[in-house]
């Protein structure tokens, strides 16, 4: 999924008030952090992820791998140690995004 740099301000000013649901840590990505992302976004559609120090990923790295191993996933910002991931739910989105 690709999105548009006005989706991607949308999403930007949304994401903004959350706090991080996820924590990439020591152990990185792997099929836990995985497993515990997708159960998240069977929630929400929009998630933080943070990246601790002690992690082996830089966040760039983290982000992409984690957007490429959940199917719909797409990287909206990186900052600091903290990705923020969008995936529309497949049935009832609730993110309404510009056109693009």
């Amino acid at each position: 999924m690709e999105i548009t740099p006005k989706q991607r301000a949308h999403l930007k000013s949304l994401a903004h008030h959350l706090k991080a649901v996820m924590f990439v840590g020591k152990e990185g990505v792997n099929e836990q952090t995985i497993r515990s992302l997708e159960e998240a976004f069977n929630t929400r559609e929009l998630l933080k992820v943070k990246v601790l120090e002690a992690a082996p990923v830089e966040l760039r790295d983290g982000a992409r791998e984690l957007a490429e191993r959940i199917p719909g996933a797409v990287v909206v910002q990186t900052i600091g140690r903290i990705a923020v991931l969008y995936r529309p739910d497949p049935e009832k989105p609730e993110i309404q995004l510009p056109p693009a």
